[in-house]
């Protein structure tokens, strides 16, 4: 049954990932300055959530957008280059580079000179765009400008069409994915964040008092239970607001190219360095008590409006425990970007409204309740420790992007020792803070938790010296961002894999870093080996420029059990489809997608067959054969999940047998 459930859910994402994408629409204009003066205006359409670099790309970067007019008659000058938009401009943390960009809409302008009348002039672009999960291979596609008398002449030029056989049942739009899978990990997130909300000192005592006032104040227990929920809806949609403007404000596009900048993730570390000593008693953040006042005034008033503003009163009041967590979260969602900060704040509130509206049908339970007391400062403390710990998770991202090398894997799994080492003192009673209340005997309930935390900072150890710590593995540097990227005390000579099974590398083979993962960039070699030492073959189509491909190489494949797949029980060709090396004459054909076009580069050779064979144009795009082509498993696309990942590689080792 299990394997079922497996296969099924690979079918669900092969068809997902296995489709021919155009999410770039060309059209051109041209506007007349003077009788021999023109400009040529190229506008791209891009759709939502999908992005195209600019012209202008430093060396080892994505590929730029070029533009090349046919002036082989000689019938105009050019004057300067191609004028383009201003676009977002952000520090890759994978390029290690500052790249732009373009979304939405992009208009590119060219300043021509006519020497003799024409009616026409043609021009190719070159572009790449990508999205938040994969990217394209590079495409050209051709433009045509008709000049006239008029002031602005407008033609269409739509990406050529991939012929219909090719398409088949495969390019039904289910657009799923990973953005879907992230924003249920922010909501549940954020609903175990207004739990741990509900526990502080701010909160946990308003819900037997706010619950008493509507069941002693409404005329009947039908409608104290109506206004008690009508009351944990407001609250609701205070907080899906606050999550709303942060989006509107910032915009979906911009949040999200927030999470590579540097100084978005150094000012949200002191921001939540300020967030936890809060927390850790050293001062509170209390919103000015003319706002409580005021809103407490709205609340008098009765009805929905009173409802209402006795929810935000609640908020303002309980804003020094409830505001460091709604601001982590904020900022953990606004480096998701989209629609993540109202998501996150849906469930945040929705975890804090349920109690009320709950105890309020119920009022019975509110004896169940435990007494506040010393042990809600205790929640706040432990809160300001998790947030002191998430706040290096920033500064370790701004430390990657720039390259700096001063937070690296072992000083980062030393911070959080030490933090974690001193929260476990903090619960066995060895460290007491301002606000701490006199600790005679520690509950049960500490106890544990101390003991969890403690296992959980011996388990960090091992990690400065090179264990992979796949708990937290999406929280330190990548294990090659350390002192020693192959670990303490390793040699690379004799320590097993492929470059040690298979003795010297094999011709047209060679050693992926850090991780030696033996690969072929030649599809007919790769296979002609496979066949040679009896293995399936897996073929990645990624891409030199391919962003996600480069998360894939470096946050899932070194997973101990995906690297011991790819390093003995597949044989891995890497095509890359922007290899822009020129064919060999002998292997120059004519395309198959684009007729009367021939493939001129090696890129494009890999491309137009993963486009024929699989029908899908986006990388990383995975897929294992076996030595007669046939597909063993439902490829996949990014999939940074490690144990599907896994799990998918196994399936298809598994049927090879």
């Amino acid at each position: 049954m299990k394997k079922l459930i497996i296969a099924l859910a690979f079918l669900t994402l092969g068809f997902v990932n296995a489709q021919i994408l155009d999410p770039v629409k060309w059209s051109t204009s041209v506007e007349k300055i003077s009788d021999t003066e023109y400009n040529l205006i190229s506008t791209a359409h891009i759709d939502a959530g999908w992005h195209l670099y600019s012209q202008t790309v430093p060396d080892g970067g994505p590929i730029p957008t070029t533009f090349i007019y046919d002036n082989s008659e000689e019938n105009f000058t050019i004057n300067g280059n191609t004028k383009e938009g201003e676009g977002h401009t952000v520090q890759d943390p994978v390029f290690e580079m500052e790249i732009k960009f373009f979304e939405g809409e992009a208009t590119f302008v060219q300043n021509i000179n006519l020497s003799q009348a024409t009616a026409t002039i043609n021009g190719i672009v070159e572009f790449m765009v990508c999205d938040d999960t994969r990217c394209l291979p590079p495409t050209e596609i051709d433009l045509e400008f008709q000049l006239g008398d008029k002031k602005a002449l407008a033609t269409e030029t739509k990406s050529e069409v991939i012929p219909a056989e090719t398409l088949e049942k495969s390019i039904d739009k289910t657009e799923k994915s990973a953005t879907s899978k992230g924003l249920w990990s922010i909501f549940f997130i954020a609903f175990l964040s207004g739990f741990a909300a509900l526990l502080t000192p701010c909160v946990f005592p308003m819900i037997p008092m706010t619950v008493s006032f509507f069941t002693k104040q409404s005329k009947t227990k039908a409608a104290g239970i109506k206004n008690a929920i009508i009351y944990g809806i407001s609250i609701i949609v205070i907080y899906v607001l606050l999550g709303t403007a942060v989006t509107g404000i910032f915009g979906a596009s911009a949040l999200n190219a927030l999470a590579t900048n540097v100084w978005f993730n150094v000012i949200f570390f002191i921001l939540l360095v300020v967030f936890a000593f809060s927390f850790l008693g050293a001062f509170e953040i209390v919103l000015p008590n003319s706002w409580a006042n005021k809103v407490d005034s709205q609340a008098d008033r009765g009805g929905l409006v009173g409802i209402f503003f006795m929810a935000l009163a609640l908020a303002i009041v309980s804003f020094s425990c409830t505001g460091p967590i709604v601001g982590t979260l904020l900022v953990e969602s606004a480096s998701k970007g989209g629609s993540a900060p109202i998501i996150g704040m849906f469930g945040f509130s929705l975890a804090i409204a349920l109690p009320f509206a709950l105890f309020a049908a119920f009022p019975g339970w509110l004896n169940s309740l435990p007494k506040s007391g010393g042990w809600l400062n205790t929640v706040k403390v432990v809160l300001g420790f998790l947030e002191l710990a998430l706040a290096f998770k920033f500064l370790s991202q701004a430390d990657l992007v720039l390259q700096l090398h001063i937070l690296e894997r072992e000083v980062f799994i030393a911070i959080w020792i030490a933090i974690f080492g001193a929260l476990a003192f903090y619960l066995f009673g060895k460290i007491q803070l301002p606000h701490d209340s006199p600790l005679t005997h520690i509950s049960v309930g500490r106890l544990s938790l101390g003991l969890i935390v403690l296992s959980f900072t011996i388990y960090m150890i091992p990690g400065l010296w090179g264990a992979p710590l796949n708990l937290i593995s999406a929280f330190p540097p990548p294990l090659e961002y350390s002192e020693s990227p192959y670990g303490v005390g390793f040699s690379k000579l004799g320590s097993g894999g492929s470059a040690a099974a298979h003795g010297d590398l094999p011709e047209g083979a060679h050693l992926l870093a850090p991780h030696d993962i033996m690969a072929f960039n030649d599809y007919d070699t790769g296979l002609a080996y496979a066949k040679k030492v009896g293995k399936p073959v897996m073929l990645d189509f990624t891409g030199w420029a391919c962003v996600n491909c480069r998360k894939m190489e470096q946050n899932v494949w070194p997973d101990p059990g995906v690297l011991n797949i790819l390093k003995n029980d597949v044989v891995l060709i890497s095509l890359y489809v922007d290899d822009k090396r020129e064919l060999e004459p002998e292997e120059v054909t004519e395309s198959q997608l684009k007729p009367g076009k021939q493939l001129k580069y090696i890129g494009q050779k890999w491309s137009e067959l993963q486009t024929i064979k699989y029908k899908s144009n986006s990388q990383p795009f995975y897929v294992i054969i076996d030595h007669n082509e046939d597909k063993l498993v439902e490829p996949v696309g990014y999939l940074p999940d490690v144990p599907d990942y896994k799990a998918w590689l196994e399936e298809g080792v598994e049927n090879f047998k």
